[in-house]
């Protein structure tokens, strides 16, 4: 057990979340119990994920995605009252990190998804705003972009989108998870064989084939699963909890 002000406080520290300007408010959006025993994790703090959370009986959810995004209506109506609701009639605490949990160098969704694809960090590319969020590496041995296609559904679960406009082989290959797809730019900036991230834009096929560079939409929420759940882990062994990922399959 812990204190959720000591938790809350640590994970702040942890991801650096007052150096990034965001979309949302990163940390503690809803508070529940004062202590917290059980951590729920999961990607997008949806009505299913926060059922699924008080069936487990978790007394705090970590996500990726959660509420308060800039541009939204900000009335506590409809399925935001409703997702508002389960939290606090439950007492359970909403913890949710942004680009801070993208961007961490070790347990961050660019991080978790460089290892799984087995590409060791080289450096980081941006688009002249801080922090960089792109990253890129080489490749241990070149390789074939259908081969390297099917590296990321093997790796992920799920077929990636294709956009092919790069060289016959890929050595570099840039990354940055989520609705990234402008970054394909500045990865062909970098002069990379290769990007990846989440969505896809009409205009990205275009670029891709005139910037000559090869580009993998492998799914928002497939390609942002896995830094929220180290994260949860290493909040866990830190402070002696218990644990649970919850992954909802999105096609998105």
């Amino acid at each position: 057990m812990v204190a959720l002000s000591e938790l809350v406080s640590y994970t702040d520290e942890l991801l650096a979340i007052h150096d990034f300007q965001d979309y949302c408010p990163n940390g503690l959006q809803v508070e529940g119990k004062p202590e917290v025993k059980k951590i729920v994790s999961g990607v997008t703090a949806s009505q299913a994920l926060l059922d699924a959370a008080v069936a487990t009986g978790a007394d705090l959810i970590l996500v990726h995605h959660g509420y308060f995004w800039k541009g939204e209506n900000p009335c506590v109506t409809g399925i935001r009252r409703k997702r508002l609701g389960t939290l606090i009639n439950n007492d359970i605490s909403l913890l949710g990190y942004h680009l801070p949990l993208d961007a961490h160098a070790e347990l961050g969704n660019n991080a978790q998804l460089g290892q799984l694809l087995g590409i060791a960090m080289a450096g980081q590319f941006g688009m002249g705003r801080a922090p960089d969020l792109g990253v890129w590496g080489r490749l241990p041995e070149p390789a074939d972009p259908g081969i390297f296609a099917h590296r990321i559904e093997t790796a992920l679960a799920r077929v990636p989108l294709h956009l092919p406009g790069g060289p016959d082989t890929i050595r570099t290959v840039g990354w940055c998870t989520g609705a990234a797809q402008s970054y394909i730019e500045a990865a062909a900036d970098q002069g990379l064989d290769a990007f990846i991230s989440g969505e896809v834009s009409e205009q990205t096929a275009h670029i891709a084939a005139e910037r000559g560079i090869h580009y993998f939409a492998a799914g928002h929420h497939a390609t942002e699963r896995y830094g929220v759940q180290t994260l949860g882990r290493h909040l866990a062994e830190k402070f002696r909890l218990v644990h649970e990922f919850i992954d909802l399959p999105n096609p998105v």
